[in-house]
């Protein structure tokens, strides 16, 4: 995981630069950023206040959710594993698509985010937060099971999954720092902590002036 992102500083952007809007702690505008610095593509990075959303944004996807990427020929990509795969389509210099795990990434997307939700909001859920807590751990001791056999999920380097999967397992592990590190996560807890450590990940989680349209 090196930190590709000399290209994505403030200021750096052309005006032919895709429009990537973001929200910085969102794990999948974190994953669509993380795939956009390794493949060293350069965008204008609007960061956007969630309960004050530009109306540029609501034009280009009005279903009002980040990552949103606009192209420069007006094309708009706004789910975030498309505007991963968009990206290393274009560039691929670290092999991230050779560590695809689609069918993990589809399990990170569906259940684990279920329960993801629902133990961090249990405010807004009429369910118990404890036993969702646990159905996303035994999700991430099969996770473990894996890193067993092999260092990253995709295999022998950090790849696609590893960036799709990690920034919805630091959310879960934020909940609860105390409870997560005691948990029996032998594999899984080094994965995400060399992650978090990562100059990569430094990188795509600088802070930002939420974005305004001039005037």
């Amino acid at each position: 995981m090196s930190a590709r992102c000399s290209r994505q500083r403030p200021g750096d952007a052309s005006l032919t630069d895709p429009i990537l809007y973001s929200f910085r702690r969102c794990p999948y505008a974190i994953r669509a950023r993380l795939a956009l610095a390794v493949s060293e593509t350069a965008v204008e990075h609007r960061e956007v206040r969630l309960r004050d959303k530009p109306a540029e944004m609501i034009a280009a996807s009005p279903k009002g959710t980040v990552p949103v990427l606009v192209l420069p020929d007006g094309r708009v990509i706004d789910e975030s594993l498309d505007i991963m795969r968009w990206a290393l389509a274009r560039n691929d210099p670290e092999h991230w698509l050779a560590g695809d795990a689609p069918a993990l990434i589809a399990a990170n997307d569906g259940a684990f985010k279920h329960h993801l939700d629902r133990y961090k909001y249990p405010e807004r859920y009429p369910a118990d937060g404890v036993d969702h807590r646990a159905a996303a751990l035994a999700i991430l001791q099969g996770l473990g099971t894996r890193l067993g056999a092999q260092a990253w999920l995709g295999g022998a380097r950090f790849g696609l999954a590893d960036a799709a999967i990690l920034p919805f397992v630091r959310q879960f592990a934020a909940v609860d720092p105390d409870w997560f590190a005691a948990q029996d996560l032998a594999r899984v807890q080094p994965w995400l902590a060399a992650f978090l450590a990562s100059p990569l990940f430094a990188a795509v989680m600088v802070t930002r002036t939420p974005w305004r349209a001039a005037g």
